[in-house]
């Protein structure tokens, strides 16, 4: 398959930029997790998944679910980006009246698979979809986001016992382990690891990639394709914030918006321009 490296560093950057845009037009919302996982999801949306942007129910769709629903900008902007609603909505991002809330709403957001917002929800969700597919014999595969600080809830566990359980090779679901949560380190506020070998325990098929290399999230998600029995976790290794020097590997960018200067600074890093 024709991996087109050029049109995901674009898209990434893009999405990367919209993310800085809407989050200072809101004056709140989540920078550092939406940053860390723009890649992941851009590989989803330009090279993996069959969606059709004209009509977002079409039953044969892969099904994307963004477990870690505080991240919603980066999904946001990666639908925009893809064309499931006009750019414009982008910047209407948490405020009255506006298709974007602070959380994902699939009743109100085209592309949307979940309302998600309470962590590990999104996961037992996507499980969901998955043995809807086996029983209903389709070959549509779903895929799946969970934050780091997400693996302290115990309804995560339950949804990772369940999907061994029913041999759920059409899920896939990603780590985005970038080590923070909203109140500092994993390892100080609820330790996670080892994480490998709880996903391996469990029953799971288990790979650890570099979040931000595009050929290594290509190739892990090829190789989910060809595990047969088993769903598939890829650890990805990511920076809190990454792309923007300041908000990298910050807590503090857990849950801030950017001010004026700190926008300006942003795009600037992220090419100079504002996305149009």
């Amino acid at each position: 398959m024709h991996i087109d490296y050029e049109l995901l560093e674009l898209k990434a950057n893009s999405i990367r930029k919209h993310i800085i845009e809407m989050l200072y037009e809101a004056e709140s919302g989540h920078p550092g997790g939406s940053l860390s996982a723009a890649d992941i999801l851009t590989v989803l949306y330009f090279h993996e998944m069959k969606v059709d942007v004209k009509n977002p129910k079409w039953e044969e769709r892969d099904r994307f679910v963004l477990s870690k629903g505080h991240a919603a900008p980066v999904l946001y902007a990666a639908l925009a980006e893809k064309g499931f609603f006009p750019k414009e909505e982008l910047y209407g991002l948490r405020k009255l009246n506006a298709m974007l809330q602070g959380h994902p709403d699939m009743k109100g957001t085209p592309g949307i698979e979940m309302s998600t917002g309470s962590l590990g929800q999104g996961f037992s969700a996507s499980c969901g979809m998955a043995i809807g597919g086996k029983m209903d014999n389709k070959d549509y595969r779903v895929y799946t986001l969970l934050g780091d600080g997400e693996l302290q809830e115990g309804i995560v566990w339950e949804a990772t016992m369940a999907a061994a359980h029913y041999k759920l090779d059409n899920l896939t679901a990603f780590l985005d382990f970038n080590k923070l949560q909203i109140d500092g380190l994993n390892s100080e506020v609820m330790g996670v690891e080892p994480v490998a070998d709880k996903f391996k325990a469990f029953g799971w098929h288990v790979v650890e990639i570099n979040g931000h290399s595009f050929g290594e999230i290509i190739a892990a998600l090829e190789e989910a394709k060809n595990i047969k029995g088993k769903p598939t976790m890829i650890i990805a290794h990511t920076i809190k914030g990454k792309g923007v020097s300041f908000m990298e590997n910050s807590v503090d960018w857990h849950g801030n918006a950017p001010k004026a200067e700190d926008k300006e600074k942003a795009l600037k890093e992220l090419g100079g321009e504002a996305n149009e």
